[in-house]
């Protein structure tokens, strides 16, 4: 870690330029070094770790995040591409990595760290922009902006906003009034779409973008994100 935080990443996040295992060129990498960063600045009280989290995070926040939708692109070759209504194409589980990184990142940064209440505020927009996008069924589907294309419920996505957002009212970040009945839907949803068997189903399997899904299909990542959910949840509950 001290070898990679000591480089000066300054290359450009284009996807084509194949830098994706030193740079954080994919949203979904928001989920898994920022938050250990911080976690090991925590760990070993050494802030260089942090800092240098925060700033590679906001290298990748202006190439992918899309400020007037304030959602992020999975990476640079989403820029163009639509969806079937003429939409910009939004992963929901991409930005279900983003949300939860951001809360996992948050949780561990101590209350004055320098670049905090910008790293909140990201993390507010977001939520609040993503709770208006949920379906009628609870769920989020795998295109956030073209849900009619994708119809079924997907809910890798959907567990990572129901946690992230279910950490933000624990946490005093997120007004429980307005986040209230998207927590408590969205888990519902999750809920229902474990089988008798036990099995979280309507998880899209591995990829970059939108796909469909069946209530066959399950995952790992899925299965995590739901017992992230849940363990919110039993906080979230109790302080009903």
């Amino acid at each position: 870690m001290d070898g990679w935080i000591s480089k000066p990443h300054t290359a450009s996040l284009e996807w084509k330029n194949g830098i994706h295992n030193s740079e954080m060129a994919w949203c979904d990498a928001l989920f898994m070094a920022p938050p250990t960063m911080a976690l090991l600045s925590k760990a070993t009280g050494d802030p260089r770790y942090a800092a240098k989290m925060a700033e590679l995070w906001w290298k990748t926040s202006d190439y992918l995040y899309d400020p007037s939708e304030q959602l992020y692109f999975r990476d640079s070759r989403y820029f163009e591409p639509r969806e079937a209504n003429g939409k910009k194409v939004f992963w929901s589980r991409g930005n279900g990595w983003v949300l939860a990184g951001l809360a996992r990142v948050l949780m561990h940064l101590p209350a004055n760290f320098e670049g905090r209440a910008k790293l909140e505020k990201q993390f507010k927009e977001m939520a609040s922009r993503i709770a208006k996008l949920q379906t009628p069924d609870g769920t989020w589907h795998a295109s956030l902006l073209d849900p009619e294309s994708f119809p079924n419920e997907e809910t890798s996505g959907t567990a990572f906003f129901v946690y992230s957002m279910a950490w933000g009212v624990n946490s005093g970040l997120l007004p429980r009034a307005e986040f209230e009945s998207s927590i408590t839907k969205g888990f519902g949803a999750l809920c229902k779409a474990v089988d008798l068997n036990g099995r979280l189903g309507w998880v899209q399997p591995i990829g970059q973008d939108p796909k469909k899904v069946k209530n066959s299909d399950t995952d790992a990542y899925g299965v995590g994100g739901f017992l992230l959910a849940a363990g919110e949840m039993s906080q979230f509950s109790r302080r009903s």
